[in-house]
């Protein structure tokens, strides 16, 4: 940077401000990463949950105050850190959407990590916001297509095992177990979302448990809806309290959803197709799904063409399906990769004309339409040039392959989907001027 005597000014100290990220160690990794380029980390913490996966007791800056208080004291920790960077799991919850703000006031660059897109092989790195406030609703498939490196092979499939799912629900479970039994020195947390702390680790608990059961009857139930010879449509049900479910849907519950569904099911689909609902593999009983389907499937008339399977792959279920359903799940992903019909209802960053389906869901079930091949391939290859990093938050492996990218992205003057754009535009201009 030149100032205007004409000098080159002293690149400024990059310090970078972490809120609240994935259940385990990831943020606390990632700092220790980011400080090795000559970096400042600080991290805030709203819970003992917090404290516990940061190693530096230092830069450590702890929120026990009222949440009102928040917005002034995001403002003050950025200027007194100093902060350039912000860093987030996530952008809707409260705190993090206050703190989003504040950073943009003042220049700040907002570095917002989420689930992979693609998942499950992949973790999604952004500038600014994600899902529904992510830069890709507003970039068309034509200015992709126009971005992609033409002489870039299709990027390899990471290894097909991270051990993420087992690993973010033993993560879960001790992030949960802080919360509840260590949290005396901050007597104004209240989680984002409306189960108790100490609901929420009973829950998280359970699921471990329970796991064996379950498995059981997945594959049981699994092996009778794809040994049973009949068309069938899977509903990709979401956690319901996720936060592109609750901020960027219309649905105020998945029972919502669940007796849309089945409505159109009921009145679309011809008399010899079934229905799977296919439940989160994080699910952890705290909505009553599958009492809720079995009411609606009565009160419809379709009980024995409706299924619940809870959790597993998904990939075991879609190779046979004829259509997805789903609010605005990003497992939608696998179904388009497949091939196969979706039907979306809520915001969600693949809803591209012809990718999805806007038919009625009677007529959906139908007759479901198909998505254009050579759309979703433009489609999933700029993700993958951009957006998505190999990796995963929760696993060693997966965090070991994460590392290997993201530091620089994060470093990087550009955000990822800017870049690539750039890329492309400055390129385009090359040629016109060699012509």
């Amino acid at each position: 940077m030149t100032n205007t005597t004409g000098k080159q000014e002293p690149q400024r100290q990059r310090v970078f401000l972490f809120l609240q990220g994935p259940h385990g160690p990831f943020f606390s990794e990632l700092a220790d990463r980011i400080k090795e380029t000559g970096a400042d980390c600080w991290r805030v913490a709203f819970n003992a949950g917090d404290v516990s996966r940061w190693r530096d007791d230092t830069t450590l800056l702890a929120f026990r105050d009222p949440v009102s208080d928040w917005p002034q004291k995001a403002n003050e920790w950025i200027s007194q850190t100093k902060a350039t960077d912000l860093v987030l799991y996530g952008d809707v919850r409260r705190h993090h959407a206050e703190a989003i703000a504040a950073a943009r006031a003042t220049g700040l660059t907002i570095h917002v990590f989420e689930e992979g897109y693609l998942r499950p092989y992949w973790a999604t790195y952004e500038r600014d916001g994600a899902n529904g406030n992510s830069k890709l609703m507003h970039i068309t498939l034509d200015q992709m297509e126009q971005a992609l490196s033409r002489t870039a092979d299709v990027p390899a499939l990471p290894p097909d095992r991270w051990g993420d799912l087992r690993m973010h629900m033993i993560h879960g479970a001790l992030y949960h177990w802080h919360v509840l039994f260590r949290n005396q020195s901050f007597p104004n947390y209240r989680p984002h979302r409306d189960q108790t702390v100490a609901e929420e680790f009973r829950l998280q608990v359970l699921r471990l448990l329970r796991r064996p059961r379950h498995m059981v009857e997945r594959w049981i139930t699994t092996r009778r809806i794809r040994k049973g010879g009949r068309p069938y449509h899977v509903a990709l049900l979401q956690l319901e309290h996720d936060a592109s479910f609750q901020a960027f849907s219309d649905f105020a519950s998945q029972t919502d959803f669940v007796d849309l569904v089945i409505d159109g099911f009921a009145k679309g689909a011809p008399a010899h197709h079934r229905l799977v609902f296919k439940a989160h593999p994080l699910e952890d009983g705290r909505a009553p799904l599958e009492s809720t389907i079995r009411t609606s499937a009565a009160k419809h008339g379709v009980s024995d063409r409706v299924y619940f399977v809870r959790g597993g792959k998904l990939a075991y279920l879609l190779q046979a399906a004829r259509s997805a359903v789903t609010v605005n799940s990003t497992s939608a992903h696998q179904a388009l990769w497949r091939g196969l019909p979706v039907r979306s209802f809520g915001i969600s960053v693949y809803d591209k004309p012809g990718l999805v389906s806007h038919q009625p869901l009677d007529a959906f079930f139908a007759d479901p339409m198909p998505p254009d091949p050579g759309a979703y391939a433009i489609y999933r290859q700029f993700l993958l040039e951009t957006s998505q990093i190999p990796g995963g938050f929760y696993s060693a492996k997966g965090r070991a392959q994460l590392f290997r990218q993201v530091v620089d992205r994060m470093l990087s003057p550009n955000a990822p989907y800017d870049l690539r754009l750039k890329t492309r535009e400055t390129e385009a201009q090359q040629l016109q001027v060699v012509r």
